[in-house]
């Protein structure tokens, strides 16, 4: 299993404790927080231990180069009993000389030319992560915000929490099950969840599948037979 996050995760004692847990870890490193490693990555390109691969590709009329710069053993931060870290980084340019992407790496996979693509594209893969679950619950529905603001105590938390359990058994029943499958399916997420709130309001049904069964019925929709 590997652990992405941006650079505020990107710390040696965190670090430390991933690997203790048998984790590996592809974590965002930047230049201004890392100061020790960026030197020791200046200098070991002086020397040519710096290695270089550069990618060629097309997207449409459009061509990139995607060039990846990488180097393995490097510690992570000053001081004696630094851990030493493998770091890549990728700069995407068009052929006009635009650069459309650059951002770098700190990981404990041993990088090569054969793999240090896939390791940028885990890394970057956090993004998918953030933008498909996380923005979800601030902005379609769940109004999962950075501050709730309610209480002074434990009412933040306690509401938080609510929305992740609804995210998490959403997710399920997308996975699982066929009728809230074929529901979802047809009405957009904004006009399922006001009809949950408006069926709830004013009907009471014994069971979440009496609910799902009398939504199948009413919008006339064929359910595959998934048993």
């Amino acid at each position: 299993m590997t652990v992405l996050g941006d650079d505020l995760y990107c710390k040696q004692p965190l670090c430390e404790a991933f690997i203790r847990e048998g984790l590996n870890f592809v974590l965002v490193c930047q230049p201004d927080s890392h100061k020790t490693l960026y030197e020791w990555v200046q200098g070991l390109a002086g020397t040519g231990d710096v290695r270089t691969l550069a990618v060629n590709r097309r997207v449409g009329k459009q061509r990139y180069t995607d060039t990846y710069r990488f180097v393995e053993q490097v510690p992570l931060r000053d001081g004696e009993g630094a851990l030493e870290v493998n770091w890549c980084e990728l700069t995407t340019t068009r052929d006009d000389g635009k650069i459309t992407y650059k951002n770098a790496f700190a990981t404990n996979h041993r990088i090569t030319e054969a793999n240090v693509a896939d390791i940028v594209r885990n890394g970057r893969a956090r993004w998918k992560v953030e933008n498909e679950n996380n923005n979800t619950l601030k902005t379609k529905g769940y109004h999962l915000t950075h501050n709730f603001g309610h209480g002074k105590q434990y009412l933040s938390s306690l509401l938080a929490t609510f929305n992740l359990l609804a995210f998490l058994f959403h997710t399920l029943l997308e996975l699982m099950d066929s009728r809230y499958r074929c529901i979802r399916q047809f009405l957009p997420r904004k006009r399922f969840f006001n009809d949950l709130r408006a069926l709830t309001c004013y009907l009471c049904f014994d069971s979440w599948d009496a609910l799902m069964a009398f939504m199948i019925e009413k919008l006339e929709l064929d359910v595959p037979d998934t048993s």
